[in-house]
């Protein structure tokens, strides 16, 4: 191809935008990554963890912005209108996969957004007070048993993670439990240490510290493996709930109708940034642990979550406050 041809060739690319083009100098500026939750909350110290590395790596800033409400579906709605250029992404948590069962919302988080990558997991803790009578998840179930359902455990509200892991745990063992709900897990974790509810489904980052002192028993992990932050505690499934598997997790998302070049390319810089030595430490110091994925395994992964709360919200009749 002659000069003059490759160069009309490209300005019509450039003027119809497609995907080639678009993605070969990408990024040309700063990008933003939305974030629904509030300012130290877990989604955004995770989202300003990566979004530092993948700054690095792409050589553009990646600035992150809360726009809370809504258990994170402002932003989300706000992402899915926006232009598909690479440059206003989403990061969410688990809750994006549990929000569409609770609620109508503005946008369908199947088709409006794309997947970019699965950041990382982390699992629950199953945690009581030190004298609770039950020291392991066996003895837990048969005490529920014994109280004919009146078992009571918290969350950090109705239709929150830790609310839908402990319905799953009644699912799949077959034993009725009493679920309270609070404003924020905060409080639910400090219920739990004081002995107002028998056990919660709470953070690692948040309880094991209260687990090393004493304050709290821990006796599974929510997760398929067991914690790094905790390895001699065993999981609530080989601890005989077989299948069980609750977790909370992060993930990039951007606009539908993105480009797929650049879809990959933040897909490939947040795999990379997901294993830096400086993201590795700080999220299983956490208790999480990193994963990065690429955009077809985060699709997977995201439709299965989705059916799986959504059946589980429809089992119990789950209602959002």
């Amino acid at each position: 191809m002659s000069a003059r041809n490759f160069a009309c060739a490209l300005s019509i690319a450039v003027a119809l935008g497609l995907p080639g083009v678009a993605a070969a100098d990408y990024p040309e500026h700063s990008i933003r990554f939305e974030v629904g939750q509030a300012p130290g909350g877990s989604t955004d110290v995770v989202a300003r963890l990566v979004a530092r590395q993948i700054g690095e790596i792409l050589g553009e800033p990646v600035i992150v912005e809360n726009r809370t409400g809504n258990s994170g579906s402002i932003a989300a709605d706000f992402v899915a209108k926006s232009k598909p250029d690479g440059y206003t992404m989403l990061v969410v948590s688990s809750s994006y996969s549990i929000n569409p069962s609770l609620s109508n919302l503005p946008f369908d988080p199947k088709k409006d957004l794309a997947p970019v990558s699965l950041l990382a997991e982390a699992p629950f803790l199953l945690v009581v007070r030190p004298d609770f009578s039950a020291h392991n998840v066996d003895e837990l179930l048969k005490l529920a048993d014994a109280k004919h359902g009146a078992l009571t455990y918290g969350s950090g509200g109705n239709g929150s993670s830790g609310h839908l892991a402990g319905a799953l745990l009644s699912q799949l063992s077959r034993h009725e439990f009493t679920h309270v709900p609070y404003k924020g897990a905060g409080p639910a974790l400090t219920d739990v240490i004081g002995g107002h509810i028998d056990f919660l489904f709470a953070s690692v980052l948040s309880s094991s510290p209260f687990v090393h002192q004493g304050q709290l028993r821990a006796l599974a992990v929510s997760g398929a493996k067991r914690s790094a932050a905790l390895p001699s505690v065993p999981t609530v499934a080989e601890s005989g709930v077989p299948g069980y598997s609750a977790t909370t997790w992060y993930a990039i998302l951007a606009p539908a109708g993105t480009p797929e070049p650049i879809v990959n390319r933040m897909s490939a810089a947040a795999r990379t940034a997901m294993h830096a030595p400086a993201v590795v430490d700080v999220l299983r110091s956490d208790g999480a642990e990193p994963m990065g994925s690429t955009p077809a395994e985060f699709k997977s992964f995201l439709a299965t979550q989705i059916d799986k709360w959504s059946a589980l919200v429809k089992r119990f009749g789950i209602r959002s406050e």
